[in-house]
């Protein structure tokens, strides 16, 4: 959110003068061929699933001629930025003040140039450039927005199937755009574990769900715009001291002072405070558990003996 509204002030309206890609890897599309955006406007951005969409026009169109209905000629610049992308932006003449290595493209415009980086190896953050908005709807998972959903439609997303609440949550064919970060604050907030079953929740444990939810991504957006002001977001991290549990592991719950506790899988970890969450219940970690057998403590007081 804060992302598009940064997004809204500095390149909408904007002709794109020349798009450079440093990177071989972040191009994840063919057809149309990328160049194409070259001379375009922005006319909006958008945000499908965790997806920034950027819209250029027709060119045809003169500038400033009032907005249309698409005729499949637009062309929508998709960034999916992934866990370590980030976009930066940098007034003429500015350095950029990152390492080159880092920079995956360039977007250059007569008002600033806006940098698209990624901080890690694996470089898994991309762009696609797709026409049209058919072929644009194609790509958005259908997640329900959050913020705008019912109490109803929230029930049905998260009782589609019946899987863990921060599977659940972080599902962006089921909500758009929560992720890891935030679920874990979301269910800290709403004292409910991590594995608890979607479908086995009650209505009153669904209400405090849905109210966290919706409480947790409005305290966020708020806190960021009040950081960033009329700037751009520069310090976009999933690890923030403010957060309650998230990236918090062994430090104390701001509710309770219980140690926070992590089960890590994959590339990912799931944050929590057994005191506040799970009964005082830690939850099994595969590798650690497994390693540990009969020595895995099983709560607080075990872990604390």
């Amino acid at each position: 959110m804060v992302y598009l509204e940064a997004l809204q002030r500095h390149v909408v309206g904007q002709r794109l003068e020349r798009l450079n890609l440093l990177s071989p890897f972040v191009l994840r599309s063919v057809d149309p061929p990328i160049d194409s955006i070259n001379g375009r406007t922005i006319t909006g951005v958008r945000r499908i699933g965790k997806r920034i969409v950027l819209a250029f026009g027709d060119p045809s169109r003169a500038s400033g001629s009032p907005r249309v209905p698409s005729r499949g000629d637009d062309l929508f610049l998709v960034i999916h930025l992934m866990i370590a992308g980030r976009l930066r932006w940098r007034v003429p003449g500015q350095k950029p003040g990152m390492g080159p290595k880092l920079i995956l493209a360039s977007f250059q415009f007569a008002s600033g140039t806006l940098f698209f980086t990624e901080a890690s190896s694996k470089k898994r953050a991309s762009i696609q450039l797709v026409r049209g908005e058919p072929a644009l709807r194609a790509l958005d998972p259908g997640g329900l927005e959050p913020l705008d959903a019912t109490l109803e439609q929230f029930h049905d997303a998260l009782t589609r199937e019946n899987h863990t609440l921060k599977r659940s949550l972080t599902d962006p064919h089921l909500f758009s755009g929560i992720g890891n970060a935030y679920s874990d604050e979301i269910l800290h907030a709403a004292r409910l574990s991590p594995l608890k079953l979607t479908r086995t929740l009650s209505d009153e444990e669904f209400l405090r769900l849905y109210d966290a939810t919706r409480a947790t991504l409005r305290l966020w957006i708020d806190h960021l715009r009040v950081e960033v002001k009329d700037g751009f977001p520069e310090k976009v991290t999933a690890f923030r001291p403010e957060m309650a549990v998230h990236g918090r592991f062994k430090q104390p719950c701001p509710v309770c002072g219980a140690p926070v506790q992590h089960i890590v899988y994959a590339d990912n970890e799931c944050n929590y405070c057994a005191k506040c969450q799970t009964g005082g219940r830690l939850l099994a970690d595969r590798s650690l558990s497994r390693l540990l057998k009969d020595d895995w403590p099983r709560s607080l007081d075990e872990l604390n003996q």
